[in-house]
C-alpha cells in the first residue's frame, strides 16, 4: 500500500504538502475526538503562507493499494488547533472530523 499525505487551503486549493512531489517526514496519531497530524518541515515561505489560513485547511490520505481503489480520507481542520514548533521544526495540525470515500463509488 502506498499513502500519500495532502495539506490543501480548502477555500484557493492552494496546495501546501504533496508527499508525490515531496518526502514529507509526518505522522497521524488518533487523539481524543479527532487527529493529529505532526509534520516537520522548516519555515519558509509555503509554510508560512499555510499559518496564516490555519482556519482553512484540509488535510487528506490517500491510500493506493495494487488489488482495490484508493481509499480517501478527507480530514477536516475547522478550529484547529494549528501550531508550528520552531524548536522542533515541526507543524501540528488537529482534524475535528473526517470522512472516508472511495471515489469511484461516486463517479457518474
Amino acid at each position: 500500500m502506498k499513502q500519500t499525505l495532502l495539506v490543501k487551503h480548502a477555500v484557493s486549493g492552494r496546495m501546501f504538502f504533496d508527499s508525490n512531489k515531496k518526502n514529507i517526514n509526518y505522522t497521524l496519531i488518533e487523539q481524543g475526538d479527532g487527529w493529529l497530524f505532526e509534520i516537520h518541515s522548516p519555515l519558509d515561505e509555503t509554510l508560512e503562507a499555510l499559518l496564516e489560513c490555519k482556519e482553512e485547511l484540509n488535510v487528506f490520505i490517500f491510500k493506493t493499494y495494487e488489488d482495490q481503489p484508493t481509499l480517501k480520507i478527507w480530514y477536516y481542520v475547522k478550529d484547529g488547533p494549528v501550531h508550528y514548533d520552531k524548536d522542533k521544526q515541526q507543524i501540528s495540525i488537529y482534524a475535528h472530523s473526517r470522512i472516508e470515500y472511495y471515489p469511484h463509488e461516486y463517479a457518474q
